[in-house]
């Protein structure tokens, strides 16, 4: 599974916790538009989601997930600047969406922003405590600013919390050093 399908997951699990995610969304065909994104993104057809998702939009101007899901797939083509304008937009519309502030993160961890990527985890953590993506890029935006110690403790707190992909990693020649830190 990839870390942005799972980010997709965690958004939809989060729906089951209740979170507002999907806010103002009511329109069955922006609704049609956004699942097919999924599909598409799902399958690596990135420029087809990004265009259901722009459908989606055009129908729905307040369709947080949709900017946020389109912000992902931005990213997966390597549009950084165009991603981050899409979480943007996702956190002006649902200051609450965790998912949108860790993949904002995500991808200025990408372009070695790497405070700038604190802050948004940060803020991901705080509206959702055991948001294990978040400290996973909260602990490679450690790495990248020099603070092993830190990042090791994020790496270890999203093991925690039942991320796969830090916990591959840890368990792997890679994540040694800080397998053995104390």
């Amino acid at each position: 599974m990839s870390r942005r399908t799972t980010a997709i997951a965690a958004a939809l699990s989060m729906l089951a916790l209740g979170s507002p995610l999907m806010t103002g969304c009511v329109n069955p065909l922006a609704t049609n538009f956004y699942n097919s994104g999924v599909e598409k993104y799902e399958k690596g057809d990135y420029q087809g989601a990004i265009a259901d998702y722009d459908k989606a939009i055009e129908i729905n101007p307040q369709y947080a997930d949709a900017y946020n899901n389109r912000g992902s797939a931005k990213d997966e083509l390597r549009d950084y600047q165009g991603a981050i304008a899409d979480y943007t937009k996702a956190i002006e519309i649902n200051p609450q969406h965790a998912v949108a502030y860790d993949n904002r993160c995500y991808t200025r961890n990408s372009l070695g922003d790497h405070k700038g990527a604190i802050s948004d985890c940060n803020k991901a953590i705080v509206i959702y405590p055991q948001y294990a993506g978040a400290y996973a890029n909260h602990g490679v935006a450690k790495h990248g600013l020099g603070d092993q110690q830190g990042a090791c403790a994020d790496y270890k707190k999203a093991v925690s919390l039942g991320d796969q992909g830090t916990t591959q990693w840890l368990n792997s020649e890679n994540g040694a050093w800080c397998r053995n830190m104390r």
